[in-house]
């Protein structure tokens, strides 16, 4: 009985020098990324921790703890951050359908560099505009809807005069977390299988039904990841907000009265710079807070994309 010898095994591909390259200066960029996350998350943590424990005298006249000190700083900036991806959301998952389906390519091309232009205003620029137009413009539309609507607890009012409140604030932040939705859905809904499409439209379905069925599942994932990586842009954003809002402290949902929490960014940049040792510890550590929130709605963009990914592989 003979045997046939073994085939040998087939050689791996030789890579380029500049696959090499390559792969070593993302590994490198990636690394890089890393450990300055890292940083800022140890600087953060040995300046903050102090001020977890000062003295009551340096919490007032907010609170006595830092616990009561940053809650309501915490739930400030959540609210507008949620506020402008309300808004932001369907405009940006709009804008980017009518660019890469329904819009002529001489209009879809302008009307693209035009929303990622949005993204390169400095966002003193969109504070400066939010206090000296937009808030102006509202505080008429905020009486309204302190008279039509003020049942409601997020009309109750009294309606603020000057226009700067905590729904504002939110307006704004959608102007400027809109290219960044915008951009991201704009891409994955270009990257729809062309069959796809074709086919749904073959079999009869109306434009609009053709992008439900194949279009909004396809994209489904990174919509996801669109609005997370807005979230995260609102939570940070200092200048503008700062500009904006008009803070009186305290946890309210009333979103048109000038009773308006903060938000933890704007608070760090109105009071850094006349803080005293131990005040900079309590701000850095209500910077650390934001921190962690932040790093945990991307965690759970991540998730979220993953398990997304995962059932469509299925």
């Amino acid at each position: 009985m003979t045997t046939t010898p073994a085939a040998p095994p087939a050689a791996r591909p030789k890579r380029r020098q500049g696959d090499r390259i390559f792969a070593g200066l993302s590994r490198g960029a990636g690394i890089f990324i890393l450990v300055a996350l890292a940083g800022v998350f140890v600087f953060l943590a040995i300046e903050g921790i102090p001020g977890l424990t000062q003295p009551a005298s340096f919490y007032a006249p907010q609170a006595s703890t830092f616990v009561g000190y940053v809650v309501p700083l915490l739930f400030g900036t959540i609210l507008a951050a949620v506020i402008a991806v309300i808004i932001a959301a369907p405009l940006s998952f709009g804008i980017a359908l009518v660019i890469s389906h329904y819009a002529p390519r001489s209009i879809a091309v302008p009307a693209a560099y035009v929303v990622d232009l949005l993204a390169a205003v400095p966002s003193v620029v969109f504070g400066l505009w939010g206090i000296n137009v937009l808030a102006r413009k509202v505080a008429p539309g905020y009486e309204w809807l302190y008279e039509h609507l003020g049942f409601i607890p997020f009309f109750a009012g009294p309606p603020s005069t000057t226009g700067r409140t905590i729904l504002t604030a939110g307006i704004v932040l959608a102007i400027m977390i809109l290219p960044i939705i915008t951009a991201i859905s704009r891409e994955i809904f270009a990257q729809t299988p062309r069959l796809h499409q074709e086919a749904a439209l073959a079999l009869g379905a109306t434009r609009w039904e053709m992008v439900r069925l194949t279009v909004f599942p396809y994209a489904k994932s990174g919509m996801v990841s669109a609005v997370m990586l807005g979230l995260g842009r609102a939570l940070g954003e200092t200048m503008a907000v700062a500009m904006v809002l008009s803070a009186g402290g305290g946890i309210t949902f009333n979103l048109i009265s000038s009773s308006n929490p903060a938000s933890i960014a704007s608070n760090i940049a109105n009071n850094y710079k006349e803080g005293t040792p131990g005040k900079v510890s309590v701000l850095i550590a209500t910077g650390l807070v934001l921190f962690l929130v932040t790093f945990l709605v991307n965690f759970a963009a991540r998730w979220l994309v993953g398990r997304s990914e995962r059932r469509m592989a299925r």
